[in-house]
C-alpha cells in the first residue's frame, strides 16, 4: 500500500491553454515574416538596375526614344548590340580584361602571400610601420598617381601594354593582400610553427606546408576580389592604354559616348556584356568565397 504526500504549500497546477501558447509564439513567426518581406524588398532593389539594363539593352531606339527606359521592350531587337560591335572590338576588349584581371589576381595574391610572410611571421623591425603604410597606400586616390605612373610608363615602354596596368594594380592589389594577410598569420598559434621547427622545417618548407594550408582560405578570396577589382577598373587603364588594341572592356564603353549624343541601346548592351563575364565569375566562384571564411581552422 503507497502513500502519497502533499506538502502543505503545494498549489495544482492547471494545464497551459493552448490560446496561451500560440500568443507566445504568433509574435516570433510574425516577426520571421516581417525580414522575408524586408529581405525581399532589398533584393527587388538591388536586382532592379540590372534588370533595367537587360530591358534596356534589348531595345531600338525608336523604342527606346518613344517609350522611355522603364517600359518593357516593344519587340526584342538586337540594334544596340549590333551598334556596340560595330565600334568596338568586343573579343579584343573582353580578352585584354580577362587577361589583365587573371595576372593581377594570381601574381597579387603571391606578392601579398611573401611579403605577408616575413612581416606577419619573420617579425622584421618596422614591420606595424609597413602595414601602415601599406594600408594608407590603398587610401590614396588614383588621381593622385596617375602622372608617376604614366611618366613610369613611359621610361620602361610599357606605355599602350596590358603589362602597364598589370604591374600598377598588381602592386596596389598586393598592398591590401599584405595587410590581410600579415593580420591572418599573426593570429597563428605559435605552437604549429615551433612543432615545424622542432621537425627540421626551414622557413621555405615551414611557409609551403604549415602556413599556405592555413592560409589558403584567404588568399583564394583575395583571389576572386582581386579579380573582380581590377576587371572594374577605369581610371588609370583609360591613361595608359590609350591604343584601341589594348583596351578593356569598360574602356571600350566609354568609346560609345559621343561629344553631342549618347547612343544609349549601345551602351546598355555593351553594360551587359561587360557585367556578364564577372557574373559568371562569381558564380563559379561562390562557393570558393564562403568556404574562404571557414578554411584555415588549425587542425
Amino acid at each position: 500500500m503507497s502513500t502519497h504526500v502533499i506538502h502543505k504549500d503545494a498549489v495544482p497546477t492547471a494545464p497551459i491553454p493552448v490560446s496561451e501558447i500560440e500568443v507566445h509564439t504568433t509574435p516570433k513567426g510574425a516577426m520571421r515574416w516581417v525580414v522575408l518581406v524586408v529581405l525581399g524588398i532589398l533584393a527587388l532593389i538591388i536586382v532592379a538596375p540590372i534588370l533595367l539594363l537587360v530591358m534596356d539593352a534589348f531595345k531600338s531606339n525608336a523604342d527606346y526614344s518613344a517609350n522611355g527606359p522603364l517600359s518593357l521592350p516593344a519587340s526584342v531587337s538586337l540594334e544596340g548590340f549590333k551598334a556596340y560591335m560595330e565600334v568596338v572590338n568586343y573579343p579584343r576588349a573582353l580578352l585584354n580584361s580577362i587577361v589583365i584581371s587573371a595576372l593581377v589576381a594570381l601574381f597579387g595574391v603571391i606578392l601579398s602571400l611573401f611579403s605577408a610572410y616575413a612581416i606577419g611571421l619573420g617579425r622584421i623591425k618596422g614591420g606595424t610601420a609597413m602595414l601602415t603604410i601599406l594600408l594608407l597606400a590603398t587610401m590614396v586616390p588614383q588621381e593622385a598617381l596617375i602622372y608617376p605612373l604614366f611618366y613610369g610608363a613611359q621610361a620602361t615602354h610599357t606605355i599602350n601594354t596590358v603589362w602597364s596596368v598589370i604591374i600598377v594594380f598588381t602592386i596596389l592589389q598586393a598592398a591590401y593582400g599584405t595587410y590581410l594577410l600579415s593580420s591572418v598569420m599573426s593570429t597563428l598559434p605559435v605552437s604549429v610553427l615551433e612543432a615545424a621547427s622542432l621537425d627540421g622545417a626551414g622557413r621555405w618548407q615551414t611557409l609551403w606546408s604549415v602556413v599556405f594550408p592555413l592560409v589558403r582560405g584567404t588568399m583564394s578570396v583575395l583571389m576572386v576580389f582581386f579579380f573582380i577589382w581590377t576587371w572594374n577598373e577605369f581610371y588609370i587603364p583609360l591613361v595608359l592604354l590609350s591604343g584601341q588594341d589594348s583596351q578593356t572592356v569598360p574602356i571600350a564603353i566609354a568609346t560609345l559616348q559621343g561629344q553631342n549624343a549618347v547612343n544609349v541601346t549601345a551602351m546598355n548592351a555593351g553594360s551587359l556584356l561587360s557585367l556578364l563575364p564577372t557574373l559568371i565569375f562569381f558564380l563559379i566562384f561562390q562557393r570558393t568565397l564562403t568556404k574562404g571564411v571557414t578554411l584555415g581552422a588549425v587542425k
